[in-house]
């Protein structure tokens, strides 16, 4: 039930967070955005997780910080990182249908780092969604700048990257904790690189307006303390295919959004992007597909996984 739970908050949040960030962009510069979303979750989170005294026996270690500074740099400055920035420049709905390749990074990282052989569907599933993908990257027929397209699949690449890592590195074994640890180290990395490219000249706080607030709200609140801490939850408990469905649901949300909330064009171009993408992750994500199992209510929910888990056991 808390898997399905936590499945279902990633498929939906995650789907509108694109809006969200899109909306935020208008009147906040993107990597203090997104690090200022990620430090105060962040310590939301790891101030709760002291308060009930999950690091009076366990303090985290430096192994332990240094692998969280790995992880929350890959997913939350390389992911949503480029993507806030990506976002000034492309349509949300576009954006998430880049992100969508993520599970087709998991397969060819599994290939190329683990040396895993791939199904023949695993195969044309790649080839198709790589496919789909240079249709939305061909900056021909397009609207939107190459170099934003370009971050969008790095950031992609980066997500899928400090996932896998995230599954056997020596995170703090408390997973509030860890993911508390997270947010802030890549929260800060952002803030980093945010104010070593001069977004604090471009911060004017009384010109942010109601609805950029709002959005960094849900950001905040809904994105990273809900969604993003279901979603890291998962890859320790769940099969790396069940987790990497979402990839079929979050871009419909955030298409939906875009176009209805923000009067995105939707074209030709992107129905057929987005259509083989979603095959090519389909064939992918089903083709070694193991059962779904309830983690059990006890300390295994706290333990990482011990095994690399890639494409050909499942695909994010």
């Amino acid at each position: 039930m808390l898997v399905w739970a936590a499945l279902w908050s990633v498929y939906i949040i995650w789907g509108s967070t694109y809006l969200a960030i899109r909306v935020a962009d208008r009147t906040l510069p993107p990597f203090l955005m997104a690090g200022s979303r990620f430090l105060v979750a962040g310590a939301l989170m790891y101030g709760w997780a002291v308060w009930r005294g999950e690091t009076r026996f366990e303090r985290p270690t430096a192994r332990n910080w240094l692998a969280a500074t790995i992880v929350g740099g890959a997913l939350c400055l390389g992911g949503n990182g480029l993507v806030a920035w990506a976002e000034q420049h492309t349509d949300s709905g576009l954006t998430a249908l880049i992100i969508a390749t993520v599970p087709l990074w998991f397969a060819l990282l599994d290939r190329i780092v683990f040396g895993k052989r791939l199904s023949r569907a695993a195969l044309v599933g790649l080839a198709l969604g790589f496919g789909g993908l240079a249709i939305l990257v061909n900056p021909s027929g397009s609207n939107f700048k190459l170099a934003g397209t370009i971050l969008v699949v790095l950031a992609a690449f980066f997500w899928a990257s400090g996932s896998l890592y995230s599954r056997t590195a020596p995170l703090h074994r408390k997973p509030f904790v860890s993911v508390g640890m997270q947010m802030l180290a890549g929260g800060a990395l952002l803030c980093i690189v945010g104010l070593a490219t001069g977004e604090e000249g471009k911060v004017h706080l009384a010109h942010v307006g109601l609805n950029p607030w709002l959005s960094w709200g849900f950001l905040v609140v809904f994105g990273s303390l809900v969604a993003f801490t279901s979603y890291l939850w998962l890859l320790r408990v769940a099969p790396t295919p069940l987790v990497g469905t979402y990839a079929f649901v979050n871009p419909v949300i955030a298409v939906f959004l875009g176009w209805a909330l923000l009067h995105e064009h939707v074209g030709w171009q992107t129905f057929a992007a987005g259509a083989v993408i979603v095959t090519g992750v389909l064939l992918i994500v089903s083709s070694n597909r193991p059962a779904v199992a309830e983690p059990a209510p006890t300390e295994a929910a706290d333990e990482p996984a011990k095994e690399p888990v890639g494409a050909d056991e499942g695909a994010a």
